[in-house]
């Protein structure tokens, strides 16, 4: 098969991972509106895992140290920025129907996304075989930040089935990463090094500024108790993916 189409399929397939959170369509909004919370949380600690297992370990293997750092500092500001400006366009009035850490959240998966495309056709050009072990391993990576992600988005404020359907946009990114691969694929292993860390510092600013926020203001001990655990299983779980690369 030609590597520009085992690049399109491989990419497009990734988009599917989105879906996997469509039965969540089908629970009743009180029942959806309880279990938000477990979703925030396990999204949260796949962010987090994320940052510091995956984009930032990979970062260290072609920046240096200061500029690693400068780039996730510049990041974390410029989606603080971002925020601002969205809360100033969204919510001035005080009546905000929908959190602009929906937004961000958007925006970080629109660029992590991207990367993972640029990966996916730098793998390929490289070796097929490496191309589709790679895939898989996004793949996996995928399906459990999705679900977290689309429970984020129901918590910001998102219909189920607009928050669905901006996921699955969000995730077309990922096709056009690997689009933008296969044309720069000679400069793809300089770019992707300065997209990873910029990737992790939203990530980063998401969690710890956005979702867990929610989560510390849970006054039900049991509640608390449960979303931190489901915030230590999103961590394990991206932990747990560093074995697939």
């Amino acid at each position: 098969m030609n590597t520009y189409l085992q690049i399109l399929l491989a990419t497009f397939s990734i988009t599917l991972c989105v879906w996997i959170a469509t039965p969540l369509l089908l629970v009743k909004k009180n029942l959806l509106k309880k279990i938000t919370l477990f979703l925030v949380s396990f999204s949260a600690g796949s962010f987090m895992g994320g940052a510091f297992f995956h984009l930032l370990p990979e970062a260290t293997k072609n920046l240096e140290a200061d500029k690693l750092f400068s780039i996730v500092l510049f990041s974390f500001v410029l989606f603080f920025l971002m925020e601002k400006l969205l809360h100033w366009r969204h919510c001035h009035k005080g009546d905000c129907s929908v959190h602009s850490f929906g937004y961000m959240n958007l925006v970080g998966d629109s660029i992590h996304n991207f990367i993972d495309g640029l990966i996916i056709a730098s793998t390929f050009m490289v070796d097929p075989t490496i191309g589709i072990v790679t895939t898989f391993a996004i793949a996996f990576h995928e399906i459990p930040q999705e679900i977290g992600d689309f429970g984020v988005l129901v918590h910001a404020g998102f219909k189920k089935s607009k928050a669905l359907l901006l996921n699955y946009l969000v995730a077309l990114t990922v096709v056009f990463g690997g689009i933008i691969g296969v044309f720069i694929s000679s400069r793809v292993e300089s770019i992707v090094p300065l997209l990873l860390p910029l990737a992790a510092g939203g990530f980063i600013y998401i969690a710890s500024s956005d979702l867990m926020p929610e989560i510390r203001n849970e006054t039900n001990l049991k509640k608390s108790i449960l979303s931190f655990l489901f915030f230590l299983l999103g961590i394990s779980m991206m932990f747990t993916l560093t074995f697939l690369e």
